[in-house]
């Protein structure tokens, strides 16, 4: 039960933001308790959608305590470390399936002083990821395919956060497992009980009702879930 009890709530800032208001916000999920800011940057090649950039970044750091944890779903994410970290971002997640050598970017990632997540799709087999997690903070395990908001949780994803939970606790790692896509409040305690540490939820915070309300929904969620 140790695990659940270093449960971090990530909050996302999802794709159809409305960016007049989102300083505003960004803000209120802060003030509502979320500690961390998920910030998904898409280029149009490696997934579909073109999203955030490093402009963005910039200008809503300032308005905001929160860990920035920047997830880049583009190609060669190498050559864009050093500018995230210097517009912001706190940790840099990057997809194994767009990575030449992961291992040199988990270096320059930590080289430039932020926190390393490595993030493998649906259909990629836990084990390519393996061999990286000694050496890195954040496992994501994406729940749907990449480059869209508000699809359905995949139900074969539960399973898949179990076998990761099982190798990381029986090689006594020390690393966080994230689940991002389709994650609402109704299944945030099936994927917490599976074995999860934090979650991606975009579209479960900025979208009907307020903000606060539904964050703090998520926590009642949370709290019944370690109570099991």
């Amino acid at each position: 039960m140790e695990r659940l009890k270093r449960y971090v709530h990530f909050s996302s800032l999802p794709f159809g933001s409305r960016f007049y208001r989102l300083g505003e916000q960004i803000s209120e999920t802060q003030a509502a308790g979320a500690q961390y800011l998920h910030i998904d940057v898409m280029d149009g090649v490696f997934v579909p959608s073109i999203s955030f950039g490093m402009p963005l970044i910039e200008s809503i750091r300032p308005v905001s305590s929160q860990f920035f944890d920047v997830h880049l779903m583009i190609v060669h994410p190498e050559k864009y470390i050093e500018e995230f970290v210097r517009c912001g971002a706190d940790g840099i997640t990057f997809h194994l399936e767009a990575a030449q050598d992961p291992q040199s970017i988990i270096d320059k990632i930590h080289q430039c002083g932020a926190k390393v997540g490595i993030s493998i799709k649906p259909g990629t087999a836990l084990e390519e990821v393996f061999p990286y997690l000694e050496q890195i903070e954040m496992v994501l395990i994406m729940s749907v395919e990449p480059g869209f908001g508000g699809q359905a949780f995949i139900p074969g994803s539960y399973e898949r956060i179990r076998r990761m939970r099982e190798y990381i606790d029986t090689h006594g790692l020390n690393v966080k497992i994230e689940v991002d896509g389709g994650v609402g409040k109704k299944n945030v305690r099936e994927v917490l009980n599976a074995g999860a540490d934090v979650f991606v939820a975009g579209s479960g915070v900025f979208r009907k009702n307020s903000i606060s309300d539904n964050i703090s929904k998520f926590r009642e969620a949370f709290e019944e879930g370690k109570q099991e």
